[in-house]
């Protein structure tokens, strides 16, 4: 966890567009160049000038804080976290000049709304501030009153173009808001973009609440997190606003400042109690590889296990905002790096934390039939580029280049995995081995020649 704090300096929600194929490579170079020059401290050196090339380092630096594979190289992944939308404060915490945590003195915060958006009526614009207040209210001593005249703490304003902070807005679909750390004057203040479409709770807008939930967190003096699906994470994405709760990074960053609200019961939420995923009798919802890691998920939570062997616990709505509980199955596509997941008659899929648009779709999009209610687990093969779809006692094989299924489906569990008769419950594929999970037991199986191996117990892929 990284205690997020805004070390005093503006923090602006960039927006990145660029449309068509990924650009040439001297238009990529370009755009990494002036991405790390913003977020992280670099300084303005082309390899073709005298002195050495600072660029290999400092996308080392952005990599592994947005927990990418750290190759110092200006890969597909990389430049296409660089375009998503995102707070234009720098990720490089080091060159405050206002101290190691600014923090305002006093508990309670008067706030003032100057104007309004044409995009939504007075009473949604205020109810998004009410509530994107009230998200660092409830977790802390703080409180917010407001003002309709004079100054408040916080002053609340959209504006386009120039607006008299040296800091432009450049008109739509760029900069999104921008809010300052505490301090007297402009600090604290936050203001939003009207060149932007700004919505209640459409995914087809900008969302006010989230953005404004995001840039309060500055105005409190938190910095960014490192954590995927924190609030305070650099990139905006959507989420829907009625599920919508702080992660437990974004309380402890809150609270590292201002302590935790004693006067609430429960400080927190209550969250659900964790299964003991050692336990003999256990029965995973799913199993999947995503980007190097081993998932394993149950109820609303999953398990990453890396190659090194450790595993850390998460809520699925920590990684994945938007995402449902008690999922049917899961894959990685590791070509287009996005991963799938299943409950019910929908799929959802995911690139990074974001899910994909126009999704969740039907299962009718991977062409399974009416009668395929649910997908109960699901495995991807990348020599073959094939991903086994298992529902009731049979299996699709999907073509994922072709984006549509093989022929002769469904085929009967029993005929292409001897041995297994009942449904399967999750699958993973390591090397050239297939295991299929059918409640506490794990079948393995060579993919190849699809020989019955041995039968472990489900719990045999964790350090139990």
């Amino acid at each position: 966890m990284r205690i997020h704090r805004q070390l005093g300096f503006l923090a602006s929600l960039v927006l990145v567009i660029h449309a068509g194929p990924i650009p040439q490579p001297v238009v990529d170079y370009g755009i990494a160049e002036n991405y790390l020059k913003s977020f992280y401290e670099l300084e303005y050196n082309r390899p073709n000038l005298s002195g050495p090339d600072r660029l290999p380092e400092k996308l080392k630096e952005m990599q592994k804080f947005f927990r990418l594979k750290v190759t110092g190289k200006l890969d597909k992944e990389t430049l296409a976290v660089m375009k998503k939308p995102r707070c234009g404060v720098s990720d490089v915490a080091a060159y405050s000049t206002f101290g190691d945590s600014p923090k305002w003195p006093i508990n309670r915060l008067t706030y003032r709304i100057v104007n309004y958006t044409p995009d939504m009526s007075v009473a949604e614009v205020d109810d998004s501030i009410r509530r994107a207040l009230k998200v660092w209210a409830d977790v802390t001593p703080l409180k917010f009153t407001r003002i309709y005249r004079g100054t408040a703490d916080i002053m609340i304003s959209f504006a386009t173009r120039d607006h008299g902070d040296a800091s432009h807005f450049d008109g739509p679909q760029g900069i999104l808001a921008h809010a300052f750390a505490p301090s007297s004057g402009i600090g604290g203040d936050a203001h939003f973009d009207d060149d932007e479409v700004f919505s209640f709770r459409s995914s087809r807008g900008i969302v006010l609440f989230l953005v404004a939930a995001h840039e309060f967190g500055h105005s409190l003096g938190l910095f960014h997190s490192d954590v995927p699906g924190a609030l305070m994470f650099p990139t905006y994405s959507f989420r829907d606003p009625g599920r919508f709760s702080l992660t437990s990074d974004d309380i402890r960053g809150i609270q590292s400042l201002y302590g935790p609200n004693r006067d609430r019961t429960p400080i927190q939420p209550e969250l659900p109690m964790a299964p003991n995923a050692c336990d003999p009798n256990l029965i995973f919802d799913a199993v999947t590889t995503f980007r190097g890691e081993t998932m394993f998920f149950k109820d609303s939570f999953v398990w990453r296990s890396s190659p090194s062997g450790s595993v850390t616990q998460h809520l699925i709505s920590n990684l994945w905002p938007n995402a449902p509980d008690n999922i049917d199955a899961a894959y990685e596509d590791p070509v287009e790096k996005i991963l799938f997941l299943f409950k019910g008659k929908q799929v959802w899929a995911f690139k990074s934390n974001i899910v994909e648009p126009g999704y969740p779709k039907p299962l009718s999009s991977f062409g399974l039939p009416p009668s395929v209610t649910k997908v109960s687990a699901a495995v991807h093969d990348k020599i073959s580029g094939k991903t086994l779809l298992f529902f009731d006692i049979y299996y699709y094989s999907y073509n994922e280049m072709m984006k549509k299924m093989d022929k002769g489906n469904p085929k009967r569990l029993a005929d292409g995995f001897p041995a297994v008769t009942g449904e399967v419950t999750a699958a993973h594929l390591i090397g050239d081995n297939i295991y299929l999970f059918r409640g506490t037991k794990v079948y393995e199986f060579s993919n190849s020649s699809r020989t019955l191996l041995r039968v472990l117990n489900n719990n045999n892929f964790l350090p139990c």
